[in-house]
């Protein structure tokens, strides 16, 4: 393995030959290259990084960038990269998925990979609406939702996937949009210094079945009053002129104005407290890009990761009882005699 690099990368080393192929105007261009960017900054060698995707427009990233990749089934990628990044802790394991491959069929997947605090960094590209398929209402599509598999509209209650993700007791938690690069390639810098699971939803357009979903966020005349940029240690305010805040009311994260509050009853983000009240409070604000939306770092707090859990207890047997002996463990008890 080698651990230093003599090559200054730039975003070209890690483009492929492969003909990009999603819908002209399509926010995962904006995400690719992004991503590509910041892996050239970021100065690793190609050779030691994974991306692992699962189905859905999303999972075509692996074939765009030139490091190792795995293109592998509906809602499993979360297991699959887990596997890897516990064989080989060297190396830097990203997961690219979508609303629907994460939170329907691979749900269990995702949240156990949260909880179990694997070294991953998992890019959850939502767009809220199945777009490979064709339009059908997704997991975090709005209840009223109307498409060719709701034509009178979707019944469901939507999954808030930051919400879903602090619950599910993730380290590091974090929202960003396709638009906003900077914000992006900030969340993406945090997420990669992060030891154990880092969960990053990306507001993602799909201009051809849920075209400007998330228009209140990146609309000139909505944003500003809109998106509440979330920055560790200052309080939170947003709106043009700073005229509106956030405080906590009854265990429950509120907006009122800002002038009608004392400055310290405004609440001041911490993404290093080790309880995750304060953030889950923080991600119920929306549900979904309607209204002020918190984007930024909800979480980042020191958690053991999966893979120092498991190293730390074969040192400890090891130290206890020696080296192991497979030959006696297959022969001990538990075993039985058929006649």
């Amino acid at each position: 393995m080698t651990d230093t690099i003599t090559t200054k990368y730039t975003r070209a080393d890690f483009q492929t030959d492969q003909e990009v192929r999603w819908c002209p105007g399509c926010g995962d261009y904006t995400i690719l290259a992004a991503v590509q960017s910041f892996m050239a900054d970021l100065g690793m060698p190609r050779e030691q990084i994974v991306f692992v995707s699962g189905i859905g427009c999303s999972s075509r990233f692996p074939y765009y960038m030139n490091t190792y990749g795995i293109h592998s089934i509906h809602g499993r990628a979360p297991a699959i990269a887990s596997g890897i990044a516990v064989a080989r802790p060297d190396l830097s394991v990203w997961v690219v998925t979508g609303d629907g491959d994460a939170l329907s069929i691979g749900g269990n997947h995702l949240i156990h990979a949260l909880r179990r605090n694997m070294n991953l960094k998992i890019l959850l590209f939502n767009n809220q609406i199945y777009g490979l398929t064709k339009g059908q209402y997704s997991p975090t599509s709005e209840k009223g939702k109307r498409t060719k598999s709701s034509p009178a509209g979707s019944p469901d209650v939507p999954f808030n996937p930051v919400s879903l993700a602090l619950g599910a007791e993730a380290s590091f938690v974090a929202r960003t949009i396709d638009m906003d690069r900077k914000l992006t390639m900030d969340v993406l810098q945090k997420a990669s210094e992060h030891k154990g699971t880092s969960f990053i939803e990306i507001y993602q357009n799909c201009n051809v079945f849920n075209d400007k979903a998330f228009i209140e966020l990146t609309g000139k005349e909505t944003r500003l009053d809109n998106r509440i940029n979330l920055e560790h240690g200052e309080p939170i305010t947003f709106g043009p002129e700073g005229e509106h805040a956030v405080v906590m009311a009854g265990g429950a994260a509120k907006i009122v104005p800002t002038n009608s509050v004392a400055p310290d009853e405004i609440m001041v983000h911490d993404v290093h407290a080790p309880n995750p009240s304060a953030a889950f409070a923080l991600s119920r604000l929306s549900h979904g890009p309607y209204g002020p939306t918190p984007v930024g770092i909800f979480r980042d707090a020191v958690r053991s990761s999966y893979e120092q859990d498991v190293k730390q207890q074969l040192i400890d047997a090891q130290e206890k009882k020696g080296p192991g002996d497979l030959s006696k463990l297959i022969r001990s008890l538990g075993t039985w005699k058929v006649e």
